[in-house]
């Protein structure tokens, strides 16, 4: 059986990500290793608490010899963007998830709203990643 262990989004700053992730998005941290052997690689994962076989790797953006400047580039460009990659969070309550994240700082760019299959809204992150939160409907009732 194959599963989805990890997703992975560029980041600019892996310490302003963690933060923003932990301290405003509410996420748990679920690895934070440094591995000298690899240049001082640093591994970066968050996750729902509740949901320990799921992580999102905070990665930053590699240099070369791993990536060339051009591309590095536009990866950036593309996170400005909101087109590096997105996260999608499911909640029960749009609404309340929405005014706990706001009082905890994160700055929604689409305020919650009907859509056919629940409530919708979305945010980004520092780096420019997109994230939606949705209230799904049951989609049998649709």
């Amino acid at each position: 059986m194959i599963t989805i262990a990890n997703a992975q989004l560029w980041v600019h700053d892996q310490d302003e990500a963690l933060a923003f992730y932990t301290e405003k998005v509410g996420l748990e941290v679920r690895a934070d290793v440094t591995l000298p052997e690899m240049g001082g690689f640093r591994w970066l994962t968050v996750g729902p608490a509740g949901q320990p076989d799921m992580a999102i790797v905070l990665m930053p953006v590699p240099g070369p010899p791993l990536m060339d400047d051009d591309s590095a580039g536009q990866v950036r460009a593309l996170m400005a963007k909101g087109y590096a990659g997105t996260i999608f969070l499911a909640t029960d309550d749009c609404w309340a998830s929405y005014e706990e994240l706001t009082g905890r700082g994160v700055e929604f760019v689409e305020t919650p709203e009907e859509r056919p299959y629940g409530i919708d809204s979305g945010f980004r992150d520092p780096s420019g990643n997109h994230l939606r939160l949705t209230q799904v409907r049951d989609l049998a009732t649709l």
